[in-house]
């Protein structure tokens, strides 16, 4: 039997995790959940991804590059004439605008790296490249100061049941920002 030339099955297989995460959590994830979800043959997925270590790296990069486009498209790292505070208070708003269900899939895909060491150097992407982009209009310490600020302000809302606030991430930003 011939095999079926499908070039897109892997970003397939990796779009069905990110929703079986989604849906069900880490612990719900399964090379067969992700299949059935996929619509794809077990061994597709099995092919493609070992383990579901490099399954929830791949889905978690892929979640760190939606992001880091994003920025990239917002134009805070490169307008000087922008207000970098202003304008990140921005994008968390509209992050949390479209409902939680997005933020609370990718903080725990970014948050499972506390119990999976694999996925840390991936988690280490999204900081750094994100420090990256913020040192275009600040010095590098500045950058990672605003990045925890970020991270503890969307923690907080998604932890906490909160309402994301932005006139106060806007005001919290600046202090940091300067």
């Amino acid at each position: 039997m011939a095999r079926r030339y499908d070039p897109e099955r892997r970003d397939r297989i990796i779009d069905a995790a990110i929703r079986v995460v989604g849906d069900r959590g880490i612990a719900g994830l399964s090379h067969r959940s992700v299949a059935a979800e996929a619509d794809v043959p077990l061994g597709s997925t099995t092919y493609h991804f070992a383990s579901l270590d490099e399954l929830l790296i791949a889905a978690l990069r892929r979640s760190n590059e939606n992001f880091a486009e994003v920025m990239r498209e917002s134009g805070v790292s490169t307008d000087p004439a922008a207000d970098l505070a202003g304008e990140l208070a921005r994008l968390l708003g509209e992050y949390f605008a479209g409902g939680r269900g997005r933020a609370e899939l990718e903080y725990e895909l970014y948050l499972a790296a506390l119990r999976r060491p694999a996925l840390r150097p991936v988690a280490a992407e999204w900081t750094d490249s994100t420090a990256e982009l913020l040192s275009r209009r600040t010095d590098p310490a500045t950058a990672r100061a605003l990045i925890a600020l970020v991270d503890g302000i969307c923690l907080q809302v998604l932890l906490t049941g909160g309402e994301y606030d932005e006139a106060y991430a806007r005001e919290m930003l600046r202090r940091i920002a300067g």
